[in-house]
């Protein structure tokens, strides 16, 4: 059993993106779920599938890489708010990742959403991780 499954799902996508993996599955669950469309909205990933065939059920996800030079979309996928160490922020505190061109996945009490779109709600919350 591991204690943090918001970073088990990171390093699952981070791994099998070094590896040069097309798919990863992942066990799921419902905040990894809006995770997963939040990456697939902002064009991070090529498509998702949730399978609840189990009792947890699992998330499939398709890793997207760049035609010419074979690298991923994802450059970099990381951690911020741990469960030793939580991350807060309020909508004008709201971090800009790499200058605008990343997203910062937060936990609002609206939901899950990204940076911009807690701004443009004027709500705050837990920041989840950085992606870029």
């Amino acid at each position: 059993m591991y204690s943090d499954p918001i970073a088990d799902f990171l390093t699952r996508v981070r791994n099998a993106i070094s590896a040069g993996h097309r798919v990863v599955e992942i066990p799921a669950s419902n905040l990894k779920k809006e995770m997963t469309k939040i990456l697939f909205d902002q064009g991070y990933i090529l498509s998702y599938k949730f399978n609840d065939n189990k009792v947890q059920g699992t998330i499939k996800i398709a890793l997207k890489y760049d035609r010419d030079t074979k690298e991923s979309v994802i450059r970099k996928i990381q951690r911020v708010s741990t469960p030793g160490l939580r991350k807060y922020v309020s909508s004008s505190e709201m971090p800009r990742v790499l200058n605008g061109l990343g997203i910062a996945i937060v936990s609002t009490s609206k939901g899950v959403m990204t940076n911009k779109k807690a701004k443009q709600e004027n709500v705050g919350g837990e920041v989840l991780c950085y992606v870029y």
